[in-house]
């Protein structure tokens, strides 16, 4: 029989003393980290003022400070609000403020970020002071009870990164989250004795869920990273013996750019699990690491997945399960499926492309305190994910990118996800971002930002040279940057992207009509018939100089 509360698996560690958290140099037994969410349990239900609403923020590292907090929410009946550290000023304290946390738990390196913000009735727990430890102390001999909690019960709230508006906390069940790690643990056979590296932010829910909660399940250990770096990638996961670890974004690209070492296999890795790696880069890490990365989708919110089974095309995501389909946004009604040429190309994107919706049961628990976002998604008693896909003949899905990444050129629908993969395969690409400006005249143009090196002719000719390009498809405008912007979480931040267009400071190379190869974008181009697709402002044109991309920042 399954556990369904994440207060049940917690308390299930207590009297296991294996080794079960490291952070850094700090290593605790799981016995001693039930232990410790017990008393944190017992802190907050002191704290919490009669009558609040029993969140506490979490504005922290990835410390072994998170996972007992959350350990600590389940055992309380409450719920961890992630805080994301790159927010600031007023943006950061609407997160805190719109999550209703009468408690933040933060850190010393935390705290230039919360001066001065207007937190009325907020306290702050700092983790590393003094004052924290005495805190705690009297409630060292606590022990974890789970009989407080039932599943239904709020455990988290964490933010999507939305590309317009505030950004939205999503809600998670105790029950959901119990079950989402308990069915990663039956799909990826994990043991009591794996140890899951956790190197993306815990404040998200793809660290929380897929990486955390099926450790937790199965009783495995749990090794932190506080911020994700790819140089102590392989050395941290050697010194913890880590078997298994999730990623998002640009991660995998991070990895795939350090220095090839000829003891690049030497790890007990056997798994990766996350979203937006791309087929060749999925290769190319397991030629390099030998370590298989399983790519699938869900939606943040958990309204929808797609999962890879054998079979599955190459570029398909997955095939559509019971009630899932691709619905025409204007019109409701389900889209034709793709039609492609010999190359692969897609034929009918104008037809074929539209949106994932899931027409059946689904876990989606809605967003906190925000009606019209939770009406927005939950239409017509569907969940419509905000994603672009398209499907074949046999079923299986393609993701064509976000709402917002829709691409008309010409009258025709274009999938910048299809163009990215493409551009992707340009040997000067470390990475790669495609998206939509608009068009001076009507509908938009595909722009690409590349980070790597460019050269413009090479790069012409590579278009030239790949069948499932179709003439659409070529990027008109070319940014090259030195470091893709990226989320805390390792998205590309095409909404900045999208933003700035061709007008940013960074050298822009862009292809007249009628024209095939590339030449730099001046600021003269853009004061002509370009500018009345930007407005006047067209200032930084040009600037700069392409170079190649060193770390993740951080």
């Amino acid at each position: 029989m399954e556990t369904t509360t994440v207060a049940a698996l917690v308390a299930a560690r207590w009297g296991d003393h294996r080794p079960g958290l490291w952070c850094e140099d700090r290593v605790l037994t799981h016995h001693e980290a039930a232990a410790g969410a017990a008393a944190r349990a017992a802190l907050l239900a002191d704290l919490l003022p009669p009558g609040a609403v029993p969140h506490v923020g979490v504005l922290l590292d990835n410390t072994e400070e998170f996972p007992l907090w959350l350990g600590a929410a389940a055992l309380a009946g409450a719920a961890v609000a992630g805080i994301n550290p790159t927010r600031r000023g007023p943006e950061l304290a609407r997160d805190i403020r719109h999550t209703e946390c009468p408690v933040l738990v933060t850190e010393k390196a935390r705290l230039p970020l919360l001066a001065g913000l207007d937190l009325p009735g907020v306290r702050f727990l700092v983790t590393d002071t003094p004052e924290y430890g005495a805190l705690l102390a009297p409630y060292a001999g606590a022990v974890p009870d789970p009989s407080r909690a039932a599943p239904a019960d709020r455990l988290l709230l964490y933010f999507t990164s939305g590309s317009t508006g505030a950004p939205k906390a999503a809600l998670c069940s105790q029950g959901r989250l119990a079950a989402a790690g308990q069915a990663l643990v039956r799909q990826f056979g994990v043991r009591a004795d794996d140890v899951h590296y956790v190197c993306m932010p815990m404040f998200h829910g793809n660290a929380v869920i897929a990486d955390w909660a099926p450790a937790l399940a199965a009783g495995a250990g749990v090794a932190l990273r506080r911020r994700f770096t790819a140089s102590g990638f392989l050395p941290d996961v050697r010194r913890y013996r880590a078997t298994y670890f999730t990623y998002v974004g640009r991660a995998i690209q991070y990895l795939l750019a350090t220095e090839p070492r000829p003891d690049d296999r030497d790890h007990p890795l056997r798994l990766g699990f996350g979203t937006e790696a791309g087929a060749l880069d999925a290769a190319a890490f397991e030629r390099r690491f030998g370590v298989r990365l399983v790519e699938g989708y869900g939606s943040s919110e958990g309204g929808a997945a797609v999962q890879w089974a054998p079979g599955t095309p190459p570029g398909a995501v997955g095939p559509a399960g019971p009630g899932l389909v691709v619905l025409d946004p204007a019109t409701g009604r389900e889209c034709p499926p793709a039609v492609f040429d010999g190359t692969g190309r897609l034929l009918n994107g104008e037809e074929a492309i539209g949106e994932l919706v899931n027409r059946g049961p689904n876990p989606f628990e809605g967003y906190w305190r925000n009606p019209a976002a939770e009406a927005e998604r939950r239409r017509g008693g569907a969940y419509w994910t905000g994603d672009l896909f398209y499907r074949d003949t046999g079923g299986y899905l393609y993701f064509a990118g976000r709402t917002d990444d829709r691409i008309r050129v010409d009258g025709e629908n274009l999938a910048a996800a299809t163009i990215e993969n493409i551009v992707a395969r340009y040997p000067g690409a470390d990475a790669v971002a495609v998206y939509g400006v608009p068009d001076p005249v009507t509908g938009d143009q595909v722009m690409a930002t590349i980070a790597g090196t460019f050269d413009p002719a090479a790069f012409a000719a590579f278009l030239r040279a790949q069948p499932d390009l179709g003439t659409k498809m070529a990027p008109r405008f070319v940014r090259v940057v030195e470091r893709m912007p990226v989320t805390a979480t390792h998205k590309i931040e095409r909404a900045r992207l999208r933003r700035e267009g061709y007008a940013c400071a960074d050298p822009v190379w862009w292809r007249p009509p009628g024209e095939e190869s590339y030449r730099r974008l001046t600021a003269e181009d853009a004061e002509g018939p370009l500018a009345s697709a930007r407005g006047p402002s067209v200032g930084g044109v040009g600037g700069g100089a392409p170079t190649t991309r060193g770390e993740a920042a951080q």
